[in-house]
């Protein structure tokens, strides 16, 4: 029986060394300039779960140098994307973000902390990390309150959301109280 990647230290270089087939039919692809591993293995230390499923090199003929990272398939959370290290002509914007479903205020503040270390926290539950990429830390129960049918109980939920930089479920319950 072969040694698992946690077994040897080592992670996946090919499609043949991966830990597992693709379950996802539609997955994310991250542009980085040529900091796509440094941006991998910060996310993986962010989300449980986690981790490498192949790496991808370039060779003689590939833009990068010959033996650098192109690209790396990974998990985050159970979630499939693929990083490359494409160089700088494209940046990320807020025009696609990714978006963290949380159940409690605990988990909120876990991870608008974690992921805004070295970037930028914003508004709306929004923060841009250290490396360019938006993300929206968000409690399940906003989408929930947002989409209720009573929409003068709508309408208080979204005016208390637009006040907030990081995103309280308390105060969005308080206002979907009120009356």
């Amino acid at each position: 029986m072969p040694a698992t990647q946690a077994q040897t230290g080592t992670v996946p270089s090919s499609s043949s060394e991966r830990t597992g087939p693709r379950t996802q039919k539609i997955s994310t692809f991250l542009w980085f300039d040529n900091n796509a591993e440094e941006a991998v293995n910060f996310y993986l230390t962010v989300f449980k779960n986690s981790k490498i499923r192949g790496i991808s090199k370039y060779g003689a003929t590939g833009p990068g140098p010959d033996g650098s990272v192109m690209t790396i398939d990974f998990e985050l959370d159970g979630q499939e994307l693929t990083a490359l290290n494409g160089g700088p002509t494209f940046k990320f914007t807020e025009a696609i973000s990714l978006v963290v479903h949380c159940d409690t205020q605990e988990e909120i503040d876990y991870y608008w902390e974690k992921l805004s270390e070295g970037g930028q926290k914003v508004e709306c539950g929004w923060v841009k990390d250290k490396f360019g990429l938006s993300w929206q830390v968000t409690p399940d129960l906003l989408i929930e309150l947002l989409q209720d049918k009573d929409r003068a109980k709508a309408e208080r939920v979204m005016k208390a959301m637009m006040q907030m930089s990081k995103l309280e479920i308390e105060v969005l319950r308080q206002a979907a109280a009120a009356h």
